[in-house]
């Protein structure tokens, strides 16, 4: 092997374990029969069951479910009317309307939606929290379709046309079947973002509504326990096999369509 190709490999290497060695110590830590992660005592799998037990988790857990599949369904459909229009119409404002809540920092989105929702006078709880959401996640799932619609085959629109279908049934019987696996790519990209997202939500989340990463980061305050650890790899176990499913899925993942 060749030093330069030695060193690169080096350099990747080092790269990954720092990127995935901490989520490989949560995972194990999880498992640890100690309430303090200062060192491994023994395997137990007492702290998830600990866990089920817990109210105020189950119940973090449940409305982050709920706001997750609330806002992957609808800014998948507002998603896709957003990119097929990017797509069909050229249009120059509506890009960056649809683009600009990806490329501001969350932070400041954050606090834009707080101030937003304090002048219409909009109790801060689980509907804030969706429609910020919603508007976060609507530019990731217009971005996917729009990124499938490239790769279309326009000819077989205007074969429908040619043989008598209306505009509605060409999109409906031809162009939705074809970008169906990008549109079921953004819903699972959004559900992802949604349950894992916290800036946003730390800022338009009321008393009464919190969510998964909100309880999480409230335990962390006191002290890392492997309950958190246990919670924080089911999100992640989760996160993973969403974000699997959403590649596969994904413009250009899959081949001889």
């Amino acid at each position: 092997m060749k030093r330069s190709s030695w060193w690169l490999y080096t350099a990747g290497i080092a790269a990954y374990l720092f990127l995935y060695l901490p989520l490989v110590i949560v995972v194990v830590f999880s498992f640890n029969d100690s309430r303090l992660n200062a060192e491994w005592v023994g395997f137990t799998w007492h702290w998830y069951g600990v866990l089920f037990n817990d109210d105020q988790m189950i119940e973090a857990a449940w409305n982050s479910l709920l706001i997750g599949l609330v806002t992957s369904f609808i800014s998948t459909v507002l998603g896709t009317l957003a990119g097929y229009a990017m797509y069909r119409y050229r249009l120059r404002l509506l890009p960056v309307l649809v683009l600009t809540p990806i490329a501001i920092p969350e932070i400041l989105m954050g606090v834009s939606l707080l101030i937003f929702f304090v002048m219409i006078n909009l109790t801060l709880g689980m509907v804030s929290i969706v429609l910020s959401h919603i508007a976060f996640c609507i530019g990731f799932v217009a971005i996917v379709v729009r990124s499938r619609l490239t790769g279309l085959d326009e000819s077989l629109t205007e074969a429908a046309r040619d043989l008598g279908a209306t505009p509605w049934e060409a999109f409906r019987l031809v162009t939705l079947p074809l970008i169906m696996p990008g549109i079921v790519a953004g819903a699972l990209m959004a559900f992802t973002l949604s349950i894992d997202d916290f800036v946003i939500t730390f800022f338009t989340a009321g008393p009464d509504s919190v969510t998964l990463p909100l309880q999480i980061y409230s335990m962390i305050k006191i002290a890392v326990t492997p309950e958190v650890n246990a919670v924080s790899t089911l999100l992640m176990l989760l996160t993973l096999v969403l974000i699997v499913i959403a590649t596969r899925l994904a413009p250009g993942a899959v081949r001889g369509e």
